[in-house]
């Protein structure tokens, strides 16, 4: 039933015990050792093939004991310095893609994502609404130039999906050389207008740390989110998005599919991008993703897709008594991030569960869980719970 998740030390991850990745793992598991000087990007809660989660108490493969193959990868994510500029597939192209390139799209499977904030947490999701796009371009007039002036950008004030495909196309496909003059002119002489934007401080920092990618420019296309802790985005198929900073709980359909185009050392896909991307622009704010409520512990983050959703319980600690959740019957596996309380679930023997417990419930217990106090525990409980989207 206990398990211990896979972790990811990628070159974008945060150091050491900065990590919520490295904090978790270390609370699992007592004998881990965290390097303060090492990258803890991810944390993998599943049955992927490329992350696979063990049984605590024999290290055996969860997929070897539990033989189906979990439609969902639940993560925790810590994040540095960003992530690639990226698409995923619906489920057509990822079909067409793995047909075609194998090499490159792993598997014909989608791969949606929800991701919900731990700590402060900054992404760039979604195009934004095309007047604002518009008003970048006239107040930065190196970007204007390299999109080809005013015949390109006018429609965009009273704009649609074909005119900021238009826009966007001509930036991606703008020669390196050009871009990079474009990023060092804006650096140097129009920093009062990102300030207006408070842009300047990402602007800055992406560009540190993917020198006149052609990402940076992406930052003026594409809607800046700030999620405090609670709060999610829903990255459905041909949404572009980045993450930027902070640590997240993330849920995905099991798949490998990333189209990227920008900010990253890997492969990049530049016209498959622009041929998958969904153009309509929208606020920022109406990228927010919104639970529905259970009851007063717990909600649930149920996107447009069948592979997966999210329960997420908080009991105060001045919450003694027993609580109880009923779900739908399907696998399901559940990460502590805070508190302890003990787990009851049917048929089974109490499990005593703290932060960074990872379990796996199997979809006969769903039905029934239920979580008691530990005497003389005094933090609040938090914890997600990834299953099934049968709600």
């Amino acid at each position: 039933m206990e398990l211990v998740g896979n972790i990811k030390n990628y070159e974008w991850g945060k150091l050491g015990q900065s990590s919520e990745v490295a904090k978790l793992a270390k609370a699992n598991n007592g004998k881990f050792s965290v390097n303060e000087e090492a990258p803890y990007a991810e944390l993998w809660m599943g049955t992927h093939c490329s992350g696979p989660s063990l049984l605590k108490s024999s290290g055996t493969e969860l997929g070897q004991v539990y033989d189906e193959p979990l439609p969902f990868l639940l993560k925790v994510l810590s994040i540095r310095k960003a992530l690639s500029l990226q698409v995923h597939p619906n489920k057509d192209e990822a079909k067409h893609l793995h047909k075609e390139r194998p090499d490159i799209y792993k598997d014909p499977n989608h791969k949606p994502e929800l991701a919900i904030a731990l700590t402060p947490f900054k992404a760039l999701c979604g195009f934004r609404p095309y007047e604002e796009i518009h008003q970048f371009c006239q107040e930065l007039p190196p970007l204007k130039e390299l999109l080809g002036g005013d015949a390109v950008i006018k429609k965009l004030s009273n704009g649609a999906a074909g005119d900021l495909k238009k826009c966007y196309q001509a930036l991606m496909s703008a020669e390196p050389a050009a871009v990079s003059a474009c990023i060092d002119k804006i650096a140097e002489e129009y920093m009062e207008v990102l300030e207006k934007f408070n842009l300047s401080d990402t602007f800055t920092t992406i560009n540190a740390d993917f020198p006149d990618d052609v990402g940076v420019l992406s930052l003026f296309f594409i809607n800046l989110i700030h999620l405090q802790p609670g709060e999610s985005i829903y990255l459905g198929a041909n949404e572009i998005h980045a993450y930027l900073s902070g640590d997240c709980i993330e849920c995905m359909a099991c798949s490998d599919n990333v189209i990227r185009a920008g900010l990253t050392p890997k492969y990049k896909d530049v016209q498959q991008l622009l041929t998958s991307l969904n153009y309509n622009g929208s606020p920022a704010a109406t990228r927010l993703f919104q639970p529905k409520v259970i009851d007063a512990n717990a909600k649930v983050f149920a996107p447009p897709v069948k592979d997966f959703a999210v329960v997420n319980v908080t009991l105060p600690s001045s919450q003694t008594t027993t609580y109880s959740l009923e779900l739908p019957q399907g696998p399901g596996i559940l990460l502590v991030s805070q508190g302890s309380r003990k787990l009851l679930l049917k048929e089974h023997s109490e499990l005593v569960l703290k932060s960074g417990s990872i379990i796996f419930i199997p979809p006969e217990c769903m039905g029934n869980i239920e979580f008691s106090c530990i005497d003389g525990a005094s933090d609040d409980f938090t914890a997600y719970l990834a299953t099934e989207n049968t709600f």
